[in-house]
């Protein structure tokens, strides 16, 4: 019985330490979103394809491609992990994935733009 409790005791820790993870990412809506990447030096990241971004993207968004997985990190390993990274994609799906890449990489402050450049470009 003691071994059970002492095995459940642990899997609640695993699971609140994964909760917490999931805590550094924060979705903001477009006019949130907007208001929080107008202070200069801003890391914004556009997670989207070159094609996507050459069709239109958020003045400043450093191009990251997502689908270039090596890229991606060896990029993402030169911001700076305490400050705020701000990001988006198309629709959100590319975003939320990358942000959690993020979160694995050490990054503590992560915002993903709520329906990405679609909702943005409305």
């Amino acid at each position: 019985m003691k071994l059970f409790l002492n095995s459940l005791f642990l899997l609640c820790f695993i699971f609140i330490g994964t909760a917490q993870e999931k805590d550094n990412i924060t979705i903001l809506e477009k006019d949130s979103f907007a208001e929080a990447i107008k202070e200069n030096n801003v890391q914004l990241l556009d997670v989207r394809t070159p094609k996507e971004y050459a069709e239109g993207h958020i003045a400043d968004a450093k191009l990251l491609n997502y689908f270039e997985k090596d890229a991606f990190r060896k990029y993402a390993s030169k911001l700076d992990k305490d400050e705020p990274v701000y990001l988006y994609c198309r629709s959100g799906n590319r975003s939320q994935k990358a942000a959690k890449i993020l979160v694995d990489m050490g990054f503590t402050e992560i915002y993903d733009l709520e329906g990405g450049y679609m909702n943005w470009s409305k």
